[in-house]
């Protein structure tokens, strides 16, 4: 197998796992049982790995890390406009 196919079904099934989540959290905005210290870290941790993406122009993870990022900063910011003291 191709490495760059390798990195494209790696990229897909990752970020295709992320939208069932984002999809019921947008529905219901029930960001409740939801970590915010867990979606701050893992939304920075996937803009630092897009910047690596970009330093070796590696196209899937640009575009996986883009998608996933859009995906968890859409949660994030769900969860920080909770109104529920449980955010913190």
């Amino acid at each position: 197998m191709h490495t760059e196919t390798l990195g494209y079904i790696a990229a897909f099934l990752t970020t295709a796992a992320f939208f069932p989540q984002t999809i019921k959290t947008i529905k219901s905005r029930d960001t409740a049982s939801i970590s915010l210290a867990m979606y701050v870290m893992f939304t920075t941790g996937i803009a630092l790995w897009l910047g690596y993406a970009f330093l070796i122009e590696s196209m899937p993870m640009i575009i996986a890390n883009i998608i996933t990022f859009v995906l968890s900063s859409t949660i994030l910011v769900l969860k920080l406009s909770e109104k529920s003291p449980t955010n913190r």
